[in-house]
């Protein structure tokens, strides 16, 4: 999951796939060169011939479920990237009364 301000973009992507064919995906749909993102992980920049495996991103860290977390930044008119800025994601409502699992009542007096 790659996110930038208020825009998020899920990949697929293998561990073998290096962070600078991340930014050529990215470029795909932002329509940015590659030279003109940056991406983060855990506000370390990544380096472009490093795998993702190599950044700490693996099958098991993550999944379709729970995505790993890469941040964008894109190079402004001055030469300069911008700082990352990431928009919260709204959360859900509460679920109803109805909906929310129910607890089995047991019997402990053991018959």
């Amino acid at each position: 999951m790659v996110r930038r301000e208020k825009t998020t973009i899920f990949l697929d992507c293998k561990e073998a796939t290096t962070v600078y064919e991340l930014k050529k995906m990215v470029e795909g749909i932002t329509k940015k060169a590659p030279e003109d993102q940056r991406l983060y992980k855990d506000d370390q920049i990544l380096d472009d011939a490093k795998t993702l495996e190599d950044c700490g991103i693996t099958t098991q860290t993550a999944k379709a479920q729970s995505p790993a977390l890469i941040s964008l930044s894109f190079k402004g008119e001055d030469g300069e990237f911008e700082p990352v800025v990431i928009a919260p994601l709204s959360t859900p409502p509460e679920l109803p009364d109805v909906m929310k699992p129910q607890e089995t009542v047991s019997n402990s007096d053991g018959s």
